[in-house]
């Protein structure tokens, strides 16, 4: 039992996040976003060097607003914090698919294919670090 309060267990006081892990995470988090909206964003106007390297990869010029859109959405389900880890989950799924079409054209390990797991364990940090339900079903489960 916690000292403070007799009601609160300690394995319930040990998920809650301390106020620095909760700003590490929601600075980690707005790193992320930023970079996946700008992603989104440049996707979605088709600058010439994204639909360029876009089409390296082997999807057609057809799909690229298609990605900049799922990819909003997945951040959007991110930033709210009911939606938040099923946010999480798209986006990982989304970057998935960023290394398997870097595998495809055999991109270098270090420099692309592993860059999108990269973010998204940046991204699954910052929502463990400010999120007290994750670290709760991380620890126990459910």
């Amino acid at each position: 039992m916690s000292p403070t309060n007799p009601t609160i267990t300690d394995a319930t006081t040990a998920s809650l996040p301390s106020r620095a892990a909760i700003r590490t995470g929601w600075v980690l988090t707005a790193l992320v976003t930023l970079f996946l909206l700008f992603d989104s964003v440049t996707k979605l106007i088709k600058i010439p060097m994204v639909v360029e390297g876009t089409v390296k990869l082997g999807f057609p010029e057809s799909a690229i607003r298609v990605m900049g859109v799922l990819l909003l959405v997945g951040v959007l389900l991110y930033l709210v914090p009911r939606t938040s880890v099923f946010g999480a989950v798209f986006v990982t799924a989304y970057l998935g698919g960023a290394v398997c079409a870097n595998v495809r054209v055999e991109a270098p390990l270090f420099g692309y294919v592993l860059f999108p797991v990269y973010v998204a364990l940046l991204l699954w940090l910052g929502l463990y670090l400010r999120s007290a339900a994750l670290r709760r079903l991380v620890r126990t489960g459910y």
